[in-house]
């Protein structure tokens, strides 16, 4: 037996944790001194209806990327492999003489039963699996309320789980990290895994994203110094550079949440500004998210409130296509759209008002709202999607009541007042005065000589489809 040999071996299984800095399977390697065995496996067929969308699955080709980079200018080599975890794992860690698996855990339905059939194979060959928080403040178990159930609204749950914010990441130099020789593993190439999907407008997200585990931590530390600050000023700001875009890195763990809320109390250490204690809660609703996902798995598909399963929906597919597409005639849906098939982002305050003009003035399903996010959006995320389209539905949890229609003329007016977001995302109303910016349908016509082809009428009328939302919902019986 060779000297690296006697040390002893750990599989670290990479999952949603594509980073090496705080990253508790690795830090865990160095406390034991064991030689570490690097492996990511793409099971495509794990999530079922909620495998990885267009837009995340090239994120993660190009994060596999980078996590290969680094671990190899460290001496090691990342294994890739394609297939079932718990077929795979017990061959790797047998075939390099590894004593145990380690990996960080999820909690979405799909991720939990690939993780209990993981254990289950492990154990049966005698190897040891040691499962770590990576990518959470707070377990979603660990988080009740005075009744020992989970919560339902945001409040009281923050109130709670945010002392987790004080949480330390795990604190090692990556260059410590000892890699095995892992030669004798056949590995796939990150092209083989065949990630990288056949869209063409993913050819454009290069020219908006550097997908990296060092641009996330550059990003960190922008959100520290420049956003937290005046987040609560500028977060709802669309034309302005006022939020973090940490979600995609914290989506596939180039980066933890430990690693934020340090940073951000480094410099704000007591939340002087009101605007860093909003930021922090924008953490603690990602949070939210995974807790309801944890403890209520089927509401991917169904609503938290059971009364809605009943609600009229409509199945509208020009409307649907005129939505996606940013062709609806409102500036700011349109805006937000066309940022999204652009970009593979949403400014935050653009999601609730395209959310709630897709469920209220065009009465789709969330669900259809839902599914497009999670395939154009790089920062994909089932607990947070989820989340946030039942809450615009009204039929989540912590949800504004139905009949809060949000406007998308005032939203534009308010949030957008010069129109520098709407003009940018389009061109077509470029040279309309702000008067009309919003409802360009109501501007003299030698402004708009092209109205209804360079950019289309309204394809609903605001108060008609208000009225309508409202008939639907008194459809409905009370809780």
């Amino acid at each position: 037996m060779t000297a690296s040999q006697s040390r002893g071996r750990s599989v670290v299984w990479f999952r949603k944790d594509l980073r090496l800095n705080d990253n508790p399977s690795l830090a865990r390697t160095l406390i034991s001194g064991k030689e570490i065995v690097p492996v990511f496996i793409w099971d495509e067929e794990e999530g079922g209806d909620w495998k990885p969308g267009s837009a995340s699955r090239w994120w993660l080709h190009h994060a596999l990327e980078s996590l290969s980079s680094s671990i190899e200018k460290r001496g090691g080599r990342l294994i890739l492999a394609k297939g079932k975890p718990a077929e795979i794992l017990p061959l790797i860690a047998r075939k390099t003489r590894a004593e145990e698996v380690l990996y960080g855990r999820v909690y979405d339905p799909g991720g939990l039963a690939t993780q209990q059939a993981v254990e289950e194979s492990l154990e049966t060959a005698g190897i040891r699996p040691e499962s770590f928080n990576a990518s959470l403040l707070n377990e979603p178990w660990e988080i009740k309320n005075l009744s020992g159930r989970p919560f339902q609204v945001f409040t009281p749950y923050w109130k709670k789980a945010r002392s987790g914010i004080h949480r330390a990441s795990e604190s090692y130099q990556p260059e410590n990290l000892s890699f095995a020789d892992t030669n004798s593993c056949s590995s796939l190439t990150t092209n083989g895994l065949g990630l990288a999907p056949d869209h063409p407008w993913t050819e454009k997200l290069a020219r908006h994203w550097e997908v990296s585990e060092s641009a996330g931590l550059a990003l960190i530390e922008r959100t520290a110094e420049k956003i937290a600050g005046s987040y609560s000023k500028l977060r709802d700001l669309p034309g302005q550079d006022g939020t973090s875009r940490l979600a995609p890195y914290l989506a596939w763990g180039l980066i933890s949440p430990r690693q934020v809320c340090q940073s951000v109390l480094q410099v704000h250490p007591e939340e002087e500004e009101p605007g860093a204690k909003v930021y922090l809660s924008e953490i603690g609703w990602r949070e939210f998210s995974y807790h309801l996902l944890y403890h209520f798995p089927s509401i991917p598909n169904e609503p938290l409130r059971p009364k809605y399963a009943n609600f009229p929906w409509l199945s509208d597919n020009k409307a649907l296509r005129k939505w996606q597409s940013g062709q609806t005639g409102y500036p700011m849906v349109d805006a937000g759209m066309r940022q999204l098939y652009e970009t593979g982002w949403m400014h935050n305050r653009v999601r609730m008002i395209v959310a709630s003009f897709l469920v209220k003035h065009l009465l789709i399903s969330w669900r259809e709202g839902a599914r497009w996010f999670w395939d154009t959006l790089v920062d994909a995320d089932l607990a947070s999607n989820t989340q946030g389209w039942q809450w615009a539905a009204g039929c989540g949890a912590d949800a504004a009541p139905y009949f809060r229609i949000f406007n998308p003329i005032t939203q534009g007016e308010k949030f957008d007042p010069e129109g520098k977001y709407a003009r940018h995302w389009i061109p077509a109303l470029e040279n309309i005065p702000d008067k009309w910016i919003f409802r360009p349908w109501e501007a003299p016509g030698e402004l708009l000589p092209e109205l209804g082809n360079d950019y289309p009428n309204p394809c609903v009328d605001h108060p008609e489809a208000r009225a309508r939302a409202l008939d639907a919902l008194s459809t409905l019986k009370t809780e």
